[in-house]
């Protein structure tokens, strides 16, 4: 497991939650505290650290794959970076 800065979410900020998560999941990368192929947090953890529902969650997971920050493996999870070629 990732050993990583506490997510915290405001939820008195104007700033929606996902947007707050995957800018804190995005600057994790772009330091290199989360490094280039590693696995970003899980779902469950997130949700675990956060509070936030799995839909929002994804929303932000998506937000950075669409991003180019990270990509999805189907079964084992998301990773940072660009997906590597087969």
């Amino acid at each position: 497991m990732i050993i990583m800065q506490p997510l915290v979410i405001d939820t008195r900020s104007s700033e929606p939650s996902y947007r707050q998560l995957a800018r804190q999941l995005r600057a994790a990368v772009e330091s290199g505290e989360i490094g280039d192929g590693e696995q970003l947090p899980s779902l469950t953890y997130i949700r675990q650290e956060t509070g936030l529902a799995p839909g929002t969650i994804q929303q932000a997971i998506r937000l950075l794959v669409s991003e180019g920050i990270a990509y999805t493996v189907p079964g084992r999870g998301t990773f940072a970076g660009s997906r590597p070629e087969d």
